[in-house]
C-alpha cells in the first residue's frame, strides 16, 4: 500500500540544484512541506518562493553539512517550525573525475569525504532520535552506482559512496525494527549541475571524450519520491546498471582486467 505523502515534512539536503532541487518540487506537488537545505541561500529562497507561489509550503534553511554546529541548528529550526521530520533525503554531495594522484588533498579527499559521507551521517544522527521517539520515519540516502562498482578516475568519490552504502545498509538493519525505513538510491550518470561539474574536472582530452547516456534530474527525483511512497531497501537506476554491478560481483577478475587496460592506456597521456 502506498504511503500518503500529503502534509509529510521532508528535509532535503543539497536542495539548491540537481536531484535535491527537483525532488523538492515533486515532493511539494505531493502536498509535502519541504525543508530546503544547502549553502546557497539565494538559490534556496528562489526555490522556496517558486514552491510557495505554486501553492506549496517550503522553508529555506542555509547550512553546510560538513559543519556539525550548522547541522544542529538546521535540524532544530525544522523541528521548531514543523514539529517533526517525517522524511530525510540525504542528497548533498559532490565529486571529481581525475587520476587519484592529481586530486587536491583538501578539496577532493578531506572535504569530499566530509560532505558525501560524514555529512550524511551527521545529519542522520541529528534527525534520527526524533524519528525513534515517534516510532516512524524514512531516511533516503542518495548513494550512486559509484557505491556499487569502484572505477578508475572516481577513487575518492567511489570510496565515499561505498561508505554511504554501508552506512545505509547497517542503519536499516539497526532501526528497521523500530518503525524507521532506510533506503539507498543508486543512480547512474545524470544531466545535473553536479554532473557538469564532474565533466569540467576532466584534466585530459582523452578522458573528456568519454561519453555515456545520462539520466535527467527530474526523472531521478520522481523515482526518489516513488521510493518515499512505496519504501524499498534500494533502487538502482537505470535498471540495467544492475547487470553491470552484478558482473563486477560475479567476475571481479574480468572487471579488474578491463579497467586495468583502460587505466594503462589513458595514463600514457601523462607522459
Amino acid at each position: 500500500m502506498a504511503v500518503d505523502l500529503k502534509n509529510k515534512v521532508v528535509l532535503i539536503t543539497g536542495a539548491s540544484s540537481g536531484f535535491g532541487e527537483d525532488a523538492a518540487r515533486v515532493f511539494a506537488e505531493e502536498g509535502c512541506r519541504v525543508v530546503l537545505v544547502a549553502r546557497r541561500l539565494d538559490r534556496l529562497q528562489e526555490l522556496a518562493a517558486e514552491i510557495q507561489n505554486g501553492g506549496g509550503e517550503a522553508l529555506a534553511v542555509p547550512a553546510d553539512v560538513s559543519q556539525l554546529a550548522e547541522i544542529n541548528v538546521m535540524v532544530q529550526t525544522a523541528l521548531d517550525f514543523y514539529g517533526r521530520i517525517d522524511i530525510l533525503f540525504n542528497n548533498a554531495g559532490f565529486g571529481g573525475i581525475d587520476w587519484f594522484e592529481n586530486f587536491n588533498p583538501e578539496r577532493h579527499i578531506e572535504t569530499l569525504i566530509q560532505v558525501n559521507l560524514t555529512g550524511a551521517m551527521l545529519v542522520t544522527h541529528a534527525v534520527l532520535p526524533h524519528m525513534l521517539k515517534r516510532g516512524e520515519g524514512h531516511i533516503i540516502n542518495m548513494v550512486s552506482v559509484g557505491g556499487l562498482i569502484a572505477s578508475p578516475l572516481i577513487t575518492t568519490y567511489s570510496a565515499s559512496k561505498h561508505g554511504l552504502r554501508a552506512f545505509t545498509d547497517a542503519l536499516r538493519r539497526e532501526v528497521g525494527p523500530f518503525g524507521i525505513r532506510v533506503s539507498g538510491i543508486y543512480p547512474g550518470p545524470a544531466a545535473t549541475e553536479f554532473g557538469r561539474k564532474l565533466e569540467r574536472t576532466h584534466s585530459r582530452e582523452r578522458v573528456k571524450k568519454l561519453r555515456y547516456p545520462h539520466l535527467t534530474s527530474e526523472y531521478v527525483a520522481r523515482r526518489v519520491v516513488g521510493v518515499a511512497k512505496r519504501p524499498r531497501r534500494s533502487l538502482v537506476i537505470p535498471w540495467w546498471f544492475r547487470i553491470i554491478t552484478g558482473f563486477d560481483t560475479l567476475f571481479p577478475v574480468v572487471v579488474d582486467w578491463i579497467l586495468y587496460l583502460f587505466s594503462k592506456s589513458n595514463h600514457r597521456l601523462e607522459s
